[in-house]
């Protein structure tokens, strides 16, 4: 934890430089041939703008540092020894990032035309806004959630029950804080996919909690923006395609890799650490509110003989073996597993 709290205090270096209008931030880790596009289509969208990109490689193993330097000999490469997440990783770049603005963006993450010109206008004209997001939409140009509400029980219960998904005219405000998507807006926070951050307010509320190695890590960044005073924008006509929206949506088949149980693993770690760091012994309710909801599908499940069913069981019954796992692993969201996770 002491690792973390120095991280998280960490100064920002020169922020708010004249010299540079803005700061791009790119993590990577084995996205090696999506990297290549995404250097590609920022350097187009910067043109003749002032800016800076640098990429933080999470030691990948794809050759994807060397293609940054054999490929983008202008764009500043952070190599990191091990995988330090997402919100560690950021860190690094963002202590050394001079731009008068920062940008975070994902390695599947492309900037439509214009879009960044108009997030930089957008901050020029809310000097209240600590961080902006864009509307977020797939390859197919279908919308994902952009603007959304702070976790909360009810939320996460509207959430995981399917609820806010198939009456979202009812409870979609778990997800959106009734937010209409197509208007600019005051939101609780956005995704980390993109998002423009004025480098004072990092200097007053301090940088990502490193504690969260993927997941939350955003959400808990504008938390602290929002208590100490500060705005946090959605603006929709920044647009920007985002691929991992389409590569996380669930599919037909329940059975766990490895991998898609590790996913979901760091998710429920970073979930009961963002309850516990916010809300207390509310941990313990986000914990049995998920657990109950899972047994009682297990339970709905457990006497049918169609494969589909059983199949539903068995990975709800790896649902709850993980739950255990991340409230055991992370003292019910007092402690972060040393990374990477």
């Amino acid at each position: 934890m002491s690792e973390g709290a120095s991280l998280l205090n960490a100064p920002v270096a020169s922020a708010g430089s004249a010299a540079l209008q803005v700061s791009i931030v790119i993590i990577s880790f084995n996205t090696r041939d999506l990297l290549r596009d995404c250097l590609a289509s920022t350097l187009q969208e910067c043109g003749a703008l002032a800016s800076e990109i640098l990429v933080v490689d999470n030691a990948s193993a794809d050759g994807s540092p060397e293609m940054v330097e054999r490929e983008f000999p202008g764009v500043r490469l952070i190599r990191s020894a091990t995988n330090l997440g997402f919100g560690a990783a950021n860190n690094l770049a963002l202590q050394q990032a001079r731009g008068r603005y920062f940008v975070l963006l994902n390695s599947d993450a492309f900037l439509a035309p214009g879009a960044l010109h108009r997030a930089l206008r957008h901050m020029d004209e809310t000097p209240a806004c600590a961080l902006g997001g864009g509307r977020l939409v797939g390859r197919d140009g279908v919308l994902q959630p952009s603007a959304m509400a702070f976790h909360s029980l009810l939320g996460d219960f509207l959430v995981l029950t399917g609820l806010s998904g198939k009456f979202p005219r009812l409870f979609g405000h778990a997800m959106r804080g009734g937010t209409n998507e197509d208007q600019a807006a005051q939101v609780d926070w956005v995704p980390g996919a993109f998002a423009i951050v004025r480098p004072a307010a990092l200097e007053k509320i301090g940088l990502f909690d490193p504690s969260f190695f993927l997941y939350y890590e955003e959400v808990d960044l504008c938390r602290r923006m929002k208590q100490a005073g500060m705005e946090i924008w959605y603006w929709p006509d920044v647009v920007v395609t985002h691929l991992g929206g389409e590569s996380s949506k669930q599919l037909s088949n329940l059975e766990f890799s490895p991998r898609a149980a590790q996913v979901v693993l760091w998710r429920m770690r970073s979930t009961l650490l963002y309850y516990r760091k916010h809300h207390g012994s509310q941990a313990w309710f986000a914990k049995w509110l998920e657990k109950t909801l899972y047994s009682l599908t297990v339970l709905r499940n457990r006497l049918s003989r169609t494969p589909e069913r059983r199949e539903r069981e068995r990975h709800y019954r790896a649902m709850l073996a993980l739950l255990d796992q991340a409230w055991h692993e992370t003292q019910g969201g007092r402690i972060s597993p040393p990374r990477p996770w």
